[in-house]
């Protein structure tokens, strides 16, 4: 089953995230998908303010992941952007996040695309697609790495 919403501002879209995340379980692993500018970060930010969280929601790209307390569950927020395969991420220790079994909170992976193999069986896929400048369309479904 997959959800689709269109979101036609940056705060439509933190309210969609907000409403989503406090309707969700732990432990969790959620890939957002999406063009540069597309709103992964927003989305982000909305999720966190819904699990209660009042740290300042920031894009990890350089850092690669920041980790967010505080909330109904803690979140880690990763940004593979600069990462070209799964090796580069098991060399980070990153698996140990994306273990199910061991996750005590709730994963957020921008760009997961670059490290194909890393994620879990299943995982929560929320696409974010440019529609103009201010509107996007919001997916989310349930997914699985094929590979």
């Amino acid at each position: 089953m997959q959800i689709e919403v269109i979101s036609n501002s940056v705060e439509q879209t933190k309210k969609i995230a907000k409403s989503y995340a406090q309707s969700i379980k732990s432990p969790v692993v959620i890939s957002l998908v999406g063009d540069l500018g597309a709103g992964k970060t927003t989305f982000t930010k909305g999720f966190c303010e819904g699990l209660g969280i009042k740290d300042l929601v920031t894009s990890p790209t350089f850092t690669i992941m920041n980790e967010y307390t505080g909330g109904r569950f803690t979140v880690y927020h990763f940004d593979m952007y600069r990462l070209s395969n799964k090796e580069e991420a098991l060399e980070l220790g990153f698996d140990e996040y994306f273990d199910l079994r061991k996750l005590k909170g709730i994963c957020i992976v921008e760009w997961a695309e670059n490290v194909k193999g890393l994620l879990p069986a299943l995982y929560v896929e929320i696409n974010l697609i440019k529609i103009n400048e201010n509107s996007r369309k919001i997916q989310i479904g349930v997914k699985g790495w094929v590979g």
